[in-house]
């Protein structure tokens, strides 16, 4: 016996008798009744996992470093296809997917010779703060001002918190910037 909610005011289940050998569902009786039995609406909640937690004495989730780091990879990676983003990040003639990367895959890379390490990172912020700048060193003032700017807009939007590689991208995006301004002057 399947028990549904009518739509009207107060709450009263009606009882609707399915026929089992045909299958059909019979309404009750009262047409008005039977009218309300038949109009109903469905609702699915879905949330899935492929971590399974166990609980400490405590009753608090233990959860390995690898399981929390799918957890977060995952929750990120729906968050943005949610807001219509693409969680794949072109690197050059390669491509990445952000949804499906593994917890080493993403340490190399972050490393010293990562695509996303210091050095490529502040070299491609390098060139294009030049190439915006049209190449010119007299531009230095408002080239630097871009990218303090910037560091500034990620930090706020990170909560006044960056990890240090962005710290020491910043570093390595100045003496860049620095040694260009250096180098352009002796030329002269």
């Amino acid at each position: 016996m399947l028990t549904t909610l009518d739509n009207t005011s107060q709450y009263k289940p009606q009882q609707i008798q399915p026929d089992f050998q045909t299958g059909a569902v019979r309404p009750p009786e009262n047409s008005a009744q039977a009218a309300y039995a038949l109009l109903t609406d469905k609702v699915e909640l879905q949330s899935g996992s492929d971590i399974a937690p166990t609980y400490s004495a405590s009753m608090t989730v233990d959860m390995s470093q690898g399981d929390m780091y799918d957890m977060l990879r995952g929750m990120v990676a729906n968050l943005l296809k949610e807001q219509g983003i693409d969680t794949k990040i072109s690197m050059g003639d390669t491509e990445v997917d952000l949804a499906g990367i593994t917890q080493d895959e993403a340490a190399e890379l972050v490393s010293d010779d990562g695509y996303f390490g210091v050095d490529k990172t502040s070299e491609r912020i390098f060139q294009f703060a030049v190439g915006i700048a049209g190449g010119d060193p007299s531009r230095i003032d408002a080239i630097k001002e871009g990218v303090d700017k910037g560091f500034q807009e990620a930090l706020d939007a990170f909560g006044g918190w960056l990890p240090d590689i962005s710290y020491d991208t910043y570093d390595a995006v100045m003496e860049k910037l620095d040694k260009w301004v250096a180098d352009s002057r002796s030329a002269e």
